[in-house]
C-alpha cells in the first residue's frame, strides 16, 4: 500500500485547489501563505507529479491535478462526517431514544420509570422526532415509529398494531354523552388525519367524511378532547392510561383498525450493544402489559350495554 501523503498537506491543496489561491487557502486554514506553499511543494514532491502550475499572478491545477483535487475533496468529506458520528454518537452508558411525539407524551413517558428503576446505570434521552435519518447520522440510538415498515438502512421489527376508538371526556355536553354510534355522529365531532370511514363499517353505519373542528396535531386533539370540546376518533395507545384514570370515555366497544403498526428501528450500521438488548426486553415487557390491559379492558366494554 502506497504511503499516504500527510492530512495537512491534503487540506492545503483541496484548499487551494478549490479557492484558486494560496492567500485564500491560507486565510481558511488560518496558516501563513509560506506555510501553504511549503505544503503544497512536499505534496508534488511526495507524489512525483505537478497538481498546480502559475499562469501569470495565478496557479491553475493541471489534469492530474484537477482529478485528484475531486477525489481528496470526497475524502476529507468523508473523514468529516465519520468524525461528526463519532462524536454525536452516545456513549455505551446513554441511550438516546427518538418517538413521536404523540406516542412519547401518552404512552412511553409513563413507562420509563421502571426502566430507570431497572436499569439505573443508563442515562436515558428522549428525543420527539419523526426523521428516520437522524438514525444514520448518530444522533439517535433507536427509535419508535409508525408506518408500512420496509425502510431502507434501518433494521425493524414491529412492536404492535394499534385501533380506533372513540371518546370524549366526562364533561362533555354536561356528562350526557352519546350512547350509540349514531349519536356520536350527530355530536360535535373532533378530527384530525384519522379516516373515520373504517370505524363507521365497524359500527353498523355508513362510511362517510364527518365535518368538525379538524387538528393537524393528535396532541391538539387529544387537548381538545380533554377540554370537553367534543368527540374524536384516536388511536387507542393513546388514550389507554386516561380511560384507565377516568379522564376519559371510551363511548363505544366498537373499534377499527389502524393502519399502520408501530416499529422499533435502529441503524443498520449501529453496532450490537448490550444496552439495545436492555431497551428492546424493556419495550417488549411493556408492549405485553399494555396488550393483556387492553384485551382485558375489551371484553369488559363488551361485556357492559351502558355507558359509565
Amino acid at each position: 500500500m502506497h504511503r499516504v501523503p500527510p492530512l495537512a498537506a491534503l487540506r492545503a491543496f483541496e484548499a487551494v485547489a478549490r479557492l484558486g489561491g494560496v492567500v485564500e487557502a491560507a486565510a481558511e486554514l488560518h496558516l501563513t501563505h509560506s506555510a501553504i506553499s511549503h505544503q503544497l511543494r512536499s505534496l508534488e514532491e511526495q507524489l512525483g507529479r505537478r497538481l498546480l502550475e502559475r499562469q501569470g499572478r495565478r496557479l491553475a491545477l493541471t489534469e492530474s491535478g484537477r482529478v485528484y483535487a475531486l477525489q481528496i475533496r470526497y475524502a476529507l468529506g468523508d473523514l468529516a462526517k465519520a468524525t461528526g458520528q463519532l462524536l454525536s454518537r452516545s456513549h455505551d452508558d446513554e441511550l438516546v431514544i427518538g418517538t413521536m411525539p404523540s406516542f412519547g407524551a401518552h404512552w412511553l413517558v409513563a413507562r420509563l420509570p421502571s426502566l430507570m428503576q431497572a436499569q439505573p446505570q443508563l442515562r436515558i434521552s428522549v428525543r420527539a422526532s419523526l426523521a428516520l435519518a437522524d438514525l444514520d447520522d448518530g444522533g439517535l440510538d433507536l427509535a419508535i415509529r409508525m408506518g408500512g415498515g420496509g425502510w431502507e438502512r434501518v433494521q425493524q421489527r414491529t412492536l404492535f398494531h394499534d385501533r380506533l376508538i372513540a371518546v370524549a371526556s366526562p364533561a362533555f355536553n354536561g356528562g350526557k354523552l352519546p350512547r350509540t354510534p349514531a349519536e356520536f355522529i350527530r355530536a360535535p365531532l373532533l378530527l384530525s388525519i384519522e379516516n373515520w370511514r373504517p370505524w363507521l363499517e365497524c359500527a353498523g353505519l355508513t362510511p362517510h367524511d364527518p365535518t368538525g373542528l379538524h387538528f393537524n396535531d393528535s396532541n391538539l386533539l387529544l387537548e381538545a378532547v380533554r377540554q370537553g370540546l367534543g368527540v374524536a376518533l384516536v388511536r387507542q395507545s393513546l388514550v389507554h392510561d386516561a380511560l384507565r384514570e377516568g379522564r376519559l370515555i371510551r363511548l363505544s366497544p366498537v373499534s377499527a383498525p389502524y393502519p399502520a403498526p408501530y416499529w422499533l428501528v435502529w441503524s443498520a450500521r449501529a453496532p450490537e450493544q448490550r444496552k439495545f438488548a436492555l431497551f428492546s426486553d424493556w419495550l417488549d415487557q411493556q408492549v405485553a402489559i399494555y396488550l393483556d390491559e387492553v384485551a382485558t379492558g375489551d371484553s369488559q366494554s363488551r361485556a357492559s350495554t351502558r355507558l359509565p
